[in-house]
């Protein structure tokens, strides 16, 4: 293969792979910058995105569908979670609320388990999406470029949501001064049931995403976590340009690490992250601490 086609197409598997990494990264960042908890079930909503969106494709037949009913299910999930539970820990350290987390993990994966079994299961491609096109007479899955496209879209939206609406408004001021809004009158605790649980609706949305690519598994939310804390460390913690950032830097290492070296593609991942921190210890666009 030519050096230039290779590059694009190279360069666009990587932006598509930076768009589900996004989807992972932003939720956990988003819900670290309000809350100051670090989720250690984001990579399991993650997974469930996966499951659910393969069921809702199964008894409906509409990929679109699903990008909108996952995201739902696991939205509710978390938001619930953080009203029932999360909300009770907030006075106690920050270690409380890694057990609890995990402990949410464990007791999802086993209701995936038990719901969907332990086979992999293939979503297939929306018929829209299914073929390929020539870039430079190098045939390229019109997936991927969905998902490079799908993560501009949605990228934009977030920005446009927290910059623009009042919702937005309400969420910078909590991660900034919660005393403050609240005094104001605001139900902050509303404002982060609300947020954890669009933290984690993100995850499943790059779940049902991801899912045609890697299928439906149970191993899908031990990677996940690890690209995610990953992608939140090197961006900044509660950094949304950070995030985004570091998705791209993270699925560059991946693409091309996995076609140079692929027994040493993990460790370039975790050299960036190590690079990063020596530069820069609170992450690029994060606070020093």
């Amino acid at each position: 293969m030519d050096l230039l086609p290779f590059l694009v197409t190279q360069c666009l598997n990587a932006f598509s792979q930076a768009a589900l990494l996004f989807f992972l990264g932003v939720g956990l960042t988003l819900i670290f910058g309000i809350m100051r908890i670090v989720n250690f079930a984001h990579g399991t909503f993650y997974m469930l995105g996966a499951f659910v969106g393969y069921t809702t494709v199964r008894i409906t037949g509409s990929f679109w569908l699903a990008l909108v009913v996952a995201p739902l299910v696991a939205g509710s999930i978390g938001a619930a979670f953080e009203l029932g539970l999360l909300r009770r820990l907030y006075r106690r350290d920050a270690s409380a609320f890694l057990m609890v987390t995990f402990g949410l993990t464990l007791v999802l994966e086993e209701v995936i388990r038990l719901t969907w079994g332990v086979q992999a299961l293939q979503v297939e491609v929306p018929d829209l999406f299914a073929g390929i096109v020539f870039l430079f007479d190098e045939p390229f899955p019109v997936y991927r470029l969905f998902l490079a496209g799908a993560g501009v879209v949605v990228a934009i939206a977030i920005w446009q949501f927290l910059e623009r609406t009042r919702l937005g408004l309400l969420i910078r001021a909590t991660s900034q001064n919660s005393e403050m809004v609240h005094a104001l009158g605001v139900d902050v605790n509303m404002v982060r049931s609300g947020i954890f649980g669009i933290g984690c609706g993100l995850a499943a949305l790059g779940g049902v995403l991801a899912a045609p690519l890697v299928t439906a598994s149970l191993g899908m939310a031990a990677n996940a976590i690890i690209d995610a804390f990953v992608i939140v460390i090197i961006g900044g913690m509660g950094s949304f340009l950070g995030s985004l950032i570091a998705a791209v830097l993270v699925a560059f290492v991946q693409v091309f690490g996995n076609y140079y070296f692929p027994d040493f593609a993990l460790a370039a991942m975790y050299l960036l992250m190590l690079l990063v921190l020596v530069i820069r210890p609170g992450g690029l666009l994060g606070k020093e601490a």
